[in-house]
Parts: C-alpha cells; sequence; structure tokens
C-alpha cells in the first residue's frame, strides 16, 4: 500500500503521507510533531500530477466525492473521483499533456493556467489552449475543479465564489 490516509485514534488529526492535513483541538496532540499539509505543498502535489499526467498522484489529491465541471453547470459532469480520473485518462490517452503556466493560491482555492499540448501523432482539438482551473480544497483534499476560459474568471470564483455544487 503507497498511500494511507489515517484518523488517529488517539487524537482525531486526520493523517497522510506524513503530513497532517487536519489538526485536532488538543493542546497536548500526540500527533503535534508532524507537519500541517500548506496549500503550498498540495499545489506543488498538483503541479507534479499535471504536468507528469500521473494519474495515480492525481487520485491521492482527490476528495472521494470531488467534482468537476464547467461553471455554469448545475450539476457537474464528473461526480466523483473516479469519474475525474477517467476524464483525466480519456485525455492523457488522446495525447494531450498540459504544462502548468501558473498558480496562485487564494484561500483554499488553486487556480491553475494551462498551457494544453497535444502530441504530434494524435490530432486534438486541445492543442495550444490555455485554459484555468481552480481547484477547491476541504480537509486537505481536491473537493472540486471548475474549469474557465481565462485567469480573470478563475481568480474572480476563488475569490468571491461559493459553490452550489456540495450544498
Amino acid at each position: 500500500i503507497e498511500h494511507v490516509m489515517i484518523e488517529c485514534a488517539e487524537c482525531g488529526c486526520i493523517v497522510d503521507r506524513g503530513l497532517r492535513l487536519r489538526a485536532c483541538a488538543n493542546d497536548h496532540c500526540c500527533c503535534a510533531e508532524l507537519p500541517m499539509q500548506t496549500m503550498d505543498t498540495l499545489a506543488t502535489q498538483v503541479r507534479h500530477a499535471l504536468e507528469s499526467a500521473d494519474l495515480t498522484v492525481m487520485g491521492e489529491l482527490l476528495a472521494a466525492d470531488a467534482r468537476w465541471g464547467a461553471p455554469e453547470q448545475t450539476v457537474p459532469t464528473c461526480r466523483n473521483s473516479q469519474q475525474i480520473l477517467k476524464w483525466y485518462e480519456a485525455g492523457k490517452n488522446m495525447g494531450v499533456r498540459a504544462d502548468v503556466t501558473e498558480m496562485l493560491i487564494i484561500d483554499t482555492n488553486i487556480v491553475v493556467g494551462l498551457q494544453m499540448r497535444a502530441s504530434p501523432e494524435v490530432p486534438s482539438n486541445a492543442a495550444d489552449d490555455v485554459r484555468w482551473q481552480v481547484l477547491s480544497v476541504e480537509d486537505g483534499r481536491i473537493a472540486e475543479i471548475r474549469g474557465y476560459e481565462t485567469r480573470r474568471e478563475a481568480t474572480e470564483f476563488a475569490t468571491t465564489g461559493v459553490s452550489n455544487w456540495r450544498q
């Protein structure tokens, strides 16, 4: 087993890969020596997963009930991590890759600028497109991914947007 997330039986902290995702309120926490996962740490992991097209790593970063879709959708296209991973896998199989051009952390959101590129062997409509995604984080995992056409739209949602997908 490469990846196990646990809830500490002693204090209730959520621990994953040696990092606390959620700390308990106990002043004498048994997990206090473990570092907290930061948004910076998560953003680095996201960059690696996207640029390497590593579906295993991406799967570890997603909440089981993660959602993915366009901002105008009332019901997202993907409604769990397995559907999201199948979407990424379909793109990967079509030869589509992405270079991360920019990452911004805004509160509990990671705004990702992506330069899409396609394999010369596999024609794709995504070649040379610039895409923006907002990854919303809850309890140390990506809970929502929304796709945007412009940086302004993405940062605006990350700054002021309220999700209706989880209500």
